[in-house]
């Protein structure tokens, strides 16, 4: 049975199959051996709906749920979400009273983190479960290496005070997507030494992790306790130059749908959409899609002169997009196949079942399906099916 909100069909939805949210956590599950499975959710769950997400992935076998911001672990425990939860971003006075009380882990990533953490620990009288970040090579969160010591023993100085535990020691590739390119070994040389200097210092962390989806696919000794694994969740490759979701066990998990607006006749000759980006070259059908860059449809979509435009299904073909993508619509063109107002187009989903997919959306868009994925605005309702199967 499908779910949704907002009553009656809509004209679009994204539809998300919980069901292959489910299997793809269970093949992440089997490939990580030895190593736990942390789901992640941030960002709405990829734009999948953060709570059903998370609890298809929970059935799939992940023991751990992952939030970049706290707001969005706040709102797993709101949900009822028990075991193990992390976020990692943070900014200087930090809600981290409420994570403490809500039994969240957190990150550091320098020693002013660990000494707002300690402070709120102390306030609540509870102690706090802390990660340590270092940087291995990304340039972006993460102590860097000279700072790392003096990191490790702040964060050692509040755990001999009772405030905090040091459960976890963690970084973040930089070109997992590319598996042969040497950065990784050197990231992962760095994440051991910094483990080395950890553990010497006294740290004795529960779990160690560096590997993303990308990692946990392509780069098997780079799992060690726990494998931290976003867009493979949803079913996308994060190594699409490499392998396609099928090619690694995965199922696209979302699809985006909507119904032609209008199906029109007009001349050789006819601009199409702001600027006339694109013109008919003959007599032909045009059809209007009602979704634009406000619910998510990049503009970078449009097909004209100086580009191909994103790929739709519609009329059992896939056509590109003609014209300017607008804030509400696009338009395709229909040549002179039987197609009427009401029919179903499919923008992206699985391409098992002959449909686009996601990565042709963020080719098309010189992106990347993460981007696609996750940009689909809340006005267009999500469409849940395989409920039953997670109960």
């Amino acid at each position: 049975m499908d779910e949704h909100r907002g009553g009656a069909e809509p004209h679009a939805a994204v539809r998300v199959d919980l069901r292959a949210i489910r299997d793809n956590v269970a093949e992440l599950r089997a490939r990580a051996g030895a190593a736990e499975v942390m789901a992640v959710v941030k960002g709405d769950a990829y734009g999948h709906g953060l709570v059903p997400a998370a609890r298809a992935a929970r059935a799939g076998g992940a023991s751990w749920l992952g939030t970049a911001v706290l707001g969005e672990a706040l709102a797993l425990r709101a949900a009822g979400f028990g075991g193990r939860l992390m976020a990692w971003l943070s900014a200087p006075g930090e809600q981290w009273i409420d994570a403490i009380a809500a039994d969240i882990d957190v990150s550091a990533s320098a020693i002013w983190t660990v000494e707002e953490i300690a402070d709120a620990a102390r306030e609540t009288g509870r102690m706090a479960r802390l990660h340590l970040k270092v940087d291995t090579g990304l340039g972006r969160s993460g102590a860097p290496e000279a700072d790392w010591p003096g990191l490790v023993d702040a964060a050692l100085k509040a755990q001999a005070e009772g405030l905090v535990n040091v459960v976890g020691l963690w970084s973040h590739f930089a070109i997992a997507d590319a598996p042969r390119h040497p950065t990784n070994t050197a990231q992962v040389a760095a994440f051991s030494q910094a483990v080395e200097i950890a553990q010497a210092r006294g740290v004795r962390p529960e779990v160690r992790h560096l590997a993303n989806s990308a990692a946990t696919l392509m780069l098997p000794d780079t799992h060690f306790d726990l494998v931290r694994a976003g867009l493979a969740v949803y079913g996308l490759s994060p190594v699409p130059d490499v392998a396609a979701p099928a090619d690694v066990g995965l199922r696209p998990a979302m699809s985006v749908r909507a119904r032609l607006a209008l199906v029109k006749r007009v001349p050789a000759g006819h601009g199409v959409s702001y600027g006339h980006f694109y013109v008919t070259d003959r007599e032909t059908s045009l059809g209007l899609i009602p979704l634009g860059y406000a619910d998510g449809v990049p503009r970078h979509g449009s097909g004209g002169d100086g580009g191909p435009g994103a790929p739709v299904l519609a009329g059992g073909r896939v056509r590109r997009i003609a014209g300017r993508v607008c804030m509400d619509q696009f338009v395709v063109d229909l040549g002179d196949d039987d197609v009427h107002a009401g029919d179903e187009v499919v923008l992206f989903g699985d391409a098992a079942a002959g449909e686009p997919t996601a990565q042709d959306w963020a080719e098309a868009c010189r992106t990347i399906s993460y981007e696609i994925v996750t940009r689909f605005a809340p006005r267009i309702p999500r469409t849940y099916v395989g409920w039953e199967d997670l109960r």
